[in-house]
């Protein structure tokens, strides 16, 4: 096959401590290589580099092997050298781009004109236009005949199969039809390089395997090459042809998905094992709780129809369901960001209980600064440390020995080693992988002490050790500091292993509350496909 991409030796560098140490390997045009490791082993760091975006490497090269017309500028595949040229009909000509070298500027911004990523969590789409709008501004950006952009707009939705919604507000979808109009989007530019960086890591398995289906039959259709980071099996499993794994910042096996996963999974297990904590008494109360949204092309939606239940104090409580089941809409309820259409909800603080739907600071305004909410699309302060989002970016003023201890520990809570937390004291977030900035997100919650804290889908962007760290982290804090969590996840197996009780949610209702083993039963065939089967 012949080679799109040559890494050679690229090393890099973050605040004195290497990232990336000697990467070398090749990308072969039109081939689909994922990227597998750890959270903070270097994924996201190789595939900017390879993109040629953010800071240029420490040492090393990256060089692009294209064909390039000298009239118009358009860059392709190497195999069309010699071909005329799609947009002005000179011949394109062979060449070997070093993407970092500043003397190729100009040639890079050509390259990255013709190649599209998508990140993990960040939609980047415009909320309030229709679907098809978003597809249409994308064609609009690379100057697409607006006289047929409406039938290539809708051709791209329905290459990823999004035809019946292509009317609906873009905000009003859920996550994975949000991933696919990024995907359509993307496509839009004609790219013969995507790269995808963990694409997936926070849908439900279901959705999750349907975007990674569109990948890879996007790939196939225009014979676009593609990169892919992951620290889920699955995706690489997919999607890829051939993978690497990365750890700490060295290539430490390369070949087929099958036997770079096998590498990947060996040694993952999880021995530590917990007694059954004692709950105390309630500290939430919801009665008929109902939370009802107009929306402009759907209506009258009921999100959360008539849902009563109690949380007790140090209990883990899980709620699921699959998307759009109502999960999303109930915490941040719970959380004070929402008001209720109608309904009781009560928190109980210290030994006062509070009217979670009355505004005002005697009420919810009291309650919501003792509630702590770790939402999927989090964001951290990108020009500040880790130690300065942790205390005094968020109000927390203490003296600098006092404000690290206090940082140190909380990160350990949040699943990090004590010598990591220290080493990232001092980083700012776009140095740490998207799993460790996940985590420095959770410390950032911990580290206010709430009284219940809310975790919007906890391990979506976590690899199977950090995952099995969080839940450690979680019952430690639980037993620890009497912390009380509400869990909202589709990690089948991540809540059956964590939860006291779970509620089953299907269309703004809970139809199911008890134990997880007795709730998971409940699962119909359609939620075990789409959320994961539980491990036996």
């Amino acid at each position: 096959m012949t080679a799109l991409i040559t890494v050679e030796n690229l090393c890099m560098d973050f605040g004195g401590k290497r990232a990336l140490n000697n990467i070398n390997f090749e990308v072969a045009e039109g081939e689909i290589v994922g990227i597998i490791g750890r959270s903070g082993s270097g994924k996201t760091v190789l595939l900017h580099l390879i993109r040629g975006v953010d800071l240029p490497p420490a040492s090393g090269r990256v060089i692009y092997h294209v064909a390039a017309c000298d009239g118009c500028g358009w860059v392709d595949v190497p195999g069309t050298a010699g071909k005329k040229c799609p947009k002005c009909g000179r011949t394109l000509q062979p060449i070997d781009v070093d993407l970092w070298d500043p003397e190729n500027e100009h040639m890079k911004r050509r390259i990255m004109a013709r190649t599209a990523i998508m990140f993990q969590r960040t939609f980047a789409l415009y909320g309030n236009d229709r679907v098809i709008e978003n597809v249409m501004h994308a064609l609009e950006d690379i100057n697409y005949p607006s006289s047929k952009a409406v039938n290539r707009a809708a051709d791209l939705l329905d290459e990823v199969r999004l035809s019946h919604r292509m009317m609906h507000i873009a905000r009003d979808l859920s996550g994975g039809e949000k991933q696919r109009v990024v995907l359509a989007r993307q496509l839009a530019k004609e790219p013969f390089l995507l790269f995808a960086d963990e694409p997936t890591g926070t849908l439900d398995p279901g959705t999750a395997n349907l975007v990674h289906t569109m990948l890879k039959a996007a790939a196939q259709k225009s014979d676009m090459g593609m990169m892919v980071t992951s620290h889920f099996s699955q995706v690489i499993e997919d999607v890829a042809d051939r993978a690497l794994m990365l750890k700490d910042g060295e290539i430490e096996v390369i070949g087929s998905p099958q036997e770079v996963i096998h590498h990947f999974m060996e040694g993952i297990t999880d021995a530590e094992t917990y007694q059954r904590t004692a709950l105390g008494e309630n500290v939430l109360v919801a009665r008929d709780i109902i939370k009802r949204y107009l929306s402009v092309d759907r209506g009258m939606v009921k999100a959360v129809n008539g849902v009563s239940f109690e949380v007790a104090e140090k209990e883990i409580f899980g709620i699921i369901g699959k998307s759009g089941a109502g999960k999303t809409t109930l915490s941040r309820m719970i959380a004070g960001i929402i008001e209720p259409t109608s309904g009781e909800m009560n928190v109980r603080i210290g030994e006062e209980w509070v009217d979670m739907t009355r505004p005002g600071i005697e009420f919810r305004g009291r309650a919501k600064g003792y509630i702590g909410l770790l939402h999927q699309e989090y964001d951290l302060f990108p020009h500040r440390t880790v130690l300065d989002n942790l205390t005094d970016a968020i109000g927390l003023e203490f003296p600098k020995e006092l404000a690290i201890r206090k940082a140190i520990i909380t990160l350990r809570m949040a699943g990090f080693t004590e010598e990591k937390s220290r080493e990232i004291l001092d980083r700012k977030p776009g140095e740490l992988s998207e799993g460790e900035r996940h985590r420095v997100a959770l410390a950032q919650v911990l580290i206010r002490e709430p009284r219940i804290v809310i975790l919007d889908e906890p391990t979506g962007t976590m690899d199977p050790i950090t995952k099995i760290d969080v839940k450690h982290s979680i019952m430690h804090a639980r037993e620890q500091m009497d912390e009380t969590f509400i869990v909202v996840s589709h990690d089948m197996e991540f809540v059956r292993d964590i939860c006291d009780r779970i509620a089953l949610m299907r269309g703004g209702k809970i139809i199911a509350l008890g134990g997880p083993g007795e709730v998971l039963a409940r699962l119909t065939d359609e939620e075990r496909e789409i959320m994961g089967k539980p491990g036996a």
